[in-house]
């Protein structure tokens, strides 16, 4: 195939032709030779000068060359042996080729293409809660030019004379009929291809739209505990568009297994102990930061009992897994929660997109309901009572100075009996 390639195209005949005497042809006597045998000394020379040369691609990954028989040729010797004249001298014409040029073209400028990387942000649950990157520009190497830079390097040829390339340096040692020559290098030109983003851009979603603090007694180690843990298995939650968020359902089950401690809970309007007591606290405390950051709460639950670390219709409690508390990011971005217990508090943070509105709710009581009084003979049992109410909770927003004021919830909370001697 390489033969038919180099244009060895002779009639039978023509193995036994002979060329005229004093033929020149590239400067090599073949005068009374076959043609057959012409063909090869010429050729052999040609070959000769080709072996060792090379065709460097020089891109900004790497460095492709291609030597012999890679790189190969075609020559119009039959036509010049044909025509060939007693002591004439000719030249051939010679045409470089590199084999399967284009696809070698596609897959250098695949290989030296670069996607763009875009800015980027990592949510970190502690310290600074997003760290930003900038990204890179991409490149984009066209496959074209790559192929016609490859044929116009080939079809310029070499130059016997011509200086080496020092950056290219052919491992082949140069010998007086071979010396150091290369074609043209080719060298792959890039289209920048520019990121679509900035790091500007990424921080306006990523601003903080919401945050709650609730305060507890540090003293209470295993309440503390729990609420620290309650915490920590919600701290870094990341809650796409669209997406619920769900307590039960990212804190689990409140189980000794699951290192939650016995505390002071509310049960059937009591005090009682309870695994898991403090989570409540916790789910209260993300219950008003995701309303002061215009998220919709589709699920809440009022204690039985007023609790004392927030106001009357603020609460959400907590249960088993009948009560959750479920809210839903209804903006078209994410939405990323941080949550941070200390010993005396706990807090939530929630960033996202802002939708333009402020936020603000406000709880109201509306009736105060009278804790019975129970006479007892025993003054191990007596205790002071503690009233129950009504109340009603309010969601405010604000866009622009223009005020609308939203009914989120009526609530009746039990009184707690007092005990006296008679």
């Amino acid at each position: 195939m390489l033969a038919f390639s180099a244009g060895i195209i002779f009639c039978a005949s023509g193995f036994t032709l002979k060329v005229p005497p004093s033929v020149t042809i590239d400067g090599t006597q073949v005068g009374g030779l076959t043609f057959k045998a012409a063909a090869k000394v010429v050729r052999d020379k040609t070959e000769s000068r080709l072996k060792g040369r090379r065709l460097v691609i020089k891109g900004k990954k790497c460095q492709y060359i291609f030597t012999f028989p890679e790189i190969y040729y075609k020559d119009d010797l039959p036509e010049v042996l044909k025509n060939a004249r007693k002591g004439g001298e000719y030249r051939t014409q010679t045409r470089y080729y590199l084999c399967g040029a284009k696809e070698i073209a596609g897959a250098v400028a695949e290989s030296e293409s670069l996607a763009p990387v875009e800015p980027y942000f990592e949510f970190r649950k502690s310290g600074e809660p997003f760290v930003y990157f900038k990204g890179k520009d991409g490149r984009r190497a066209s496959a074209e030019k790559i192929y016609n830079s490859i044929v116009a390097s080939l079809s310029a040829g070499f130059s016997e004379n011509a200086a080496p390339d020092p950056s290219t340096a052919n491992p082949q040692a140069p010998t007086a009929n071979n010396p150091l020559v290369d074609f043209a290098p080719v060298t792959v030109t890039f289209e920048t291809i520019r990121r679509k983003k900035t790091v500007e851009e990424l921080k306006k979603g990523t601003r903080l739209i919401g945050s709650y603090t609730t305060f507890f007694d540090g003293e209470n180690q295993n309440r503390s505990h729990n609420i620290r843990l309650a915490a920590e298995l919600i701290n870094g939650c990341i809650l796409p568009a669209g997406g619920t968020f769900s307590f039960n359902g990212t804190v689990g089950k409140r189980t000794a297994e699951r290192g939650f401690l016995s505390a002071k809970i509310i049960e059937n309007g009591k005090f009682v102990e309870g695994v898991g007591g403090g989570v409540c606290q916790v789910s209260t405390t993300l219950y008003n930061a995701a309303l002061l950051s215009g998220l919709e709460v589709t699920e809440f639950h009022a204690h039985s009992l007023a609790v004392g670390y927030v106001a009357p219709s603020r609460d959400a409690m907590v249960s088993g897994s009948a009560c959750d508390l479920k809210f839903k990011n209804t903006s078209p971005a994410p939405v990323y929660i941080r949550a941070a217990a200390n010993s005396g508090s706990v807090t939530f943070e929630i960033f996202g997109t802002p939708d333009g509105a402020k936020y603000y709710v406000e709880s109201e009581i509306t009736q105060i309901i009278p804790a019975p009084e129970v006479i007892t003979d025993d003054p191990s049992t007596v205790r002071d009572g503690k009233d129950g109410l009504k109340s009603s909770g309010y969601l405010i927003i604000d866009r622009n100075g223009y005020k609308v004021t939203k009914l989120l919830r009526t609530d009746c909370y039990a009184p707690i009996s007092s005990f006296v001697l008679p």
